[in-house]
């Protein structure tokens, strides 16, 4: 048996609940509850553990006790192996290099690549970023604010790859080579990110916890950036409680993050940081995202009615994670048809992106299992999405 599966079962005895009763109190079906505690299944979802959580009354984090992370989809470790090297090898001595780069270039690279990050063009950025990340380590201190910001560009795109180990070292790199307390939050930001994808809520909570502290702005003299970057923040610590099943503390978090919004007025993008677009909307989509996470499909569905998403860019850390929470709430309402316009939605804008997405292939199976028959067009989106049928 697992050590999920010990703990569950230890603490559904402690609570005095059949494996029944936990499946009616939870929403969770016997059969999966029993493999769990059997070790028949060891492995479990995390929407799985938190309903589990939260009929037990229990953290989801003392429940799982470190379930197995989705690793990356295969053949994606070999389009990223230049990508790693680069952020591992030390730099090139300046004197042994022919043609060394100059800040100038460097950043103009970095600016003319920001759009493909942006847009998640992971083909093209597989080829470019090794030699961009060579460059940027050759520039030595004077080049530190520029090699933070390509850092923590690549730090966000392995994450969003799953290249977690890789994602570690990037964001490690740009904390390092952070200049300020606000560079040094929009990695931790990120890193925030990594820790809530590999399923290590505590540690995200902490951090989060922590700069949020760090950089909370005096609400007088707050610039917008400042807001941008606090309110970021808020929604990650807020992000990281829900999954944790410490509703208080997302909601607390939540309500501060409406507050900057409030004071912003708009979407604001600092320093044309697409990674940090922060203001009202946002926080919309985020308390979308939280009713989700907490199994109220209703919700969701009834919050985007009010989101003005065809005004928004197709961006993977905003729009297109909330068009796949829309689509999981028609999934668990029955409307599959809708769920399935979704996805095709969010492949049609960001090809690259969907494949690596886990939550679309829960989407995709709960639309398999609530169907009669599949359309041609579901099993090719099952396979683009590399789900087995």
């Amino acid at each position: 048996m697992g050590n999920v599966g010990k703990t569950l079962k230890a603490v559904r005895k402690q609570r005095g609940l059949t494996q029944g009763e936990l499946a009616k109190a939870s929403g969770v079906s016997i059969s999966i509850i029993r493999k769990l505690e059997q070790g028949d299944r060891a492995t479990a979802r995390m929407e799985t553990l938190r309903m589990l959580a939260a009929a037990l009354r229990v953290t989801t984090t003392q429940l799982m006790n470190g379930p197995k992370v989705e690793g990356p989809v295969v053949g994606t470790e070999e389009r990223w192996e230049a990508v790693r090297k680069a952020l591992a090898l030390p730099p090139l001595p300046r004197e042994l290099d022919d043609e060394p780069p100059t800040i100038a270039g460097v950043k103009r690279a970095l600016d003319d690549s920001v759009p493909l990050f942006a847009k998640d063009k992971f083909a093209e950025l597989s080829t470019v970023l090794p030699g961009m990340l060579r460059d940027a380590d050759a520039l030595g201190t004077e080049g530190r604010s520029i090699r933070a910001r390509l850092l923590q560009l690549s730090g966000w795109l392995m994450v969003a790859t799953r290249q977690f180990d890789a994602a570690n070292v990037a964001l490690e790199r740009a904390m390092d080579s952070a200049a300020d307390p606000m560079d040094g939050a929009a990695t931790a930001n990120i890193q925030c990110w990594l820790l809530l994808r590999q399923g290590k809520l505590e540690s995200a909570l902490n951090l989060a916890v922590e700069w949020a502290d760090e950089i909370e702005p005096r609400p007088s003299r707050a610039t917008p950036a400042e807001l941008s970057t606090w309110g970021w923040m808020l929604l990650r610590l807020s992000a990281a409680a829900v999954r944790n099943e410490e509703a208080d503390t997302a909601e607390r978090a939540m309500r501060l993050a409406q507050g900057a919004a409030v004071m912003l007025g708009r979407e604001h993008t600092p320093e044309n940081d697409f990674l940090m677009t922060f203001g009202p909307t946002t926080v919309k989509l985020k308390t979308a995202e939280n009713a989700s996470v907490t199994n109220r499909p209703d919700v969701v569905l009834r919050l985007a009615q009010k989101i003005p998403v065809s005004t928004l860019r197709a961006t993977s850390n905003n729009r297109n994670r909330h068009l796949l929470d829309v689509a999981d709430a028609y999934a668990k309402t029955g409307e599959y048809a809708e769920a399935f316009d979704k996805l095709s939605e969010i492949r049609a804008s960001s090809p690259e992106w969907i494949p690596n997405q886990t939550y679309a292939r829960t989407v995709m199976r709960r639309i398999i299992e609530g169907r009669r028959t599949l359309t041609s067009e579901m099993r090719d989106m099952a396979t683009a999405i590399h789900l087995d049928l």
